[in-house]
């Protein structure tokens, strides 16, 4: 990432790799941390927990979320927090890109 002030292409930002998922960290702080990841269609994370919120935004493509046993379809533009300890699973519907933006309390 370019550190000068100018601005960035989020979605430039992290590449489709086949059959993977991409991920890389913008920010990293005692507060919280920012990152971006890119799925590869048919791709995605297990059922897990984590101890903060987190904020996902889609940029590009589609995804299934699963937050403690709902299912979200989510698009380009679209937003969803993911609240603390409640157990969520994403799965690609589409290769898709977003930013998980985690809030530490």
């Amino acid at each position: 990432m370019n550190h000068e002030r100018s601005p960035n292409s989020l979605v430039d930002m992290v590449e489709y790799q086949k059959d993977a998922v991409v991920s890389k960290t913008i920010i990293n702080k005692k507060t919280g941390e920012v990152s971006l990841f890119a799925f590869d269609m048919g791709q995605g994370l297990s059922e897990h927990t984590a101890p903060f919120d987190a904020l996902v935004q889609i940029l590009d493509g589609e995804v299934e979320i699963s937050i403690a046993g709902k299912s979200f379809h989510m698009k380009q533009g679209e937003i969803m927090i993911m609240p603390a300890h409640e157990p969520h699973a994403l799965k690609a519907i589409s290769r898709f890109k977003m930013v998980l933006t985690m809030i530490r309390s």
